[in-house]
């Protein structure tokens, strides 16, 4: 199974419900991952929590947009690009704005997990994990 799919679909599955956190297994790179999605707004914040049986989970607060009555999830939809069959790699040059400027690509390069935006400033490209808006 894609371990980052699932705790992706998870995130946005959880806005759909208006729930308020979730619990994700952790690993290194989730929290890279949740480190992007945190500096652009699209969760609130997240921690490491440690559990009684040695291991670790990542508790993620989500983000929503709009007043009481029409409250809204922050995460519209999510598309993973690469995935464990087929890898999906952009140079920099091809890493352009995504929906108008309002998604977000993220893309793991030698310098880290980086939004499009970030990896575009530093010149580098690598394998395109998702677009999420």
């Amino acid at each position: 199974m894609d371990k980052i799919a699932n705790m992706l679909s998870s995130i946005k599955n959880a806005g759909l419900v208006k729930k308020d956190h979730i619990f994700v297994p952790h690993s290194k790179i989730k929290t890279s991952i949740l480190e992007v999605l945190k500096k652009e707004g699209f969760i609130k914040t997240f921690e490491v929590v440690s559990l009684p049986d040695n291991k670790s989970k990542l508790k993620i607060v989500l983000e929503y947009s709009g007043k009481h009555p029409h409250i809204l999830p922050r995460i519209n939809d999510i598309e993973r690009l690469s995935k464990l069959s087929k890898r999906v790699y952009l140079g920099y040059r091809d890493l352009h704005k995504f929906k108008f400027g309002r998604g977000l690509i993220v893309v793991s390069t030698p310098k880290g997990i980086l939004s499009g935006k970030e990896a575009r400033k530093e010149l580098v490209g690598g394998e395109v994990l998702f677009n999420i808006w």
